[in-house]
């Protein structure tokens, strides 16, 4: 049996998805990783890491 357009269109749309699922996948155990160590940090007394600009600032002007 011959492979179609369609059939060739169906099965790239169905790698993109599978594709899809898995970087989402990934990312989602990434963020959890980062919560993890966010809340073991927390426990153990010590400040969560930073990244980029604060969110407030953090001398006595207010």
């Amino acid at each position: 049996m011959k492979e179609t357009r369609g059939d060739r269109a169906r099965a790239a749309a169905g790698e993109r998805v599978a594709e899809r699922k898995a970087r989402a996948a990934a990312k989602l155990r990434e963020n959890l990783m980062r919560r993890k160590s966010q809340a073991r940090a927390r426990r153990a007394g010590e400040a969560d890491p930073t990244h980029g600009l604060p969110a407030a600032k953090t001398d006595e002007s207010s």
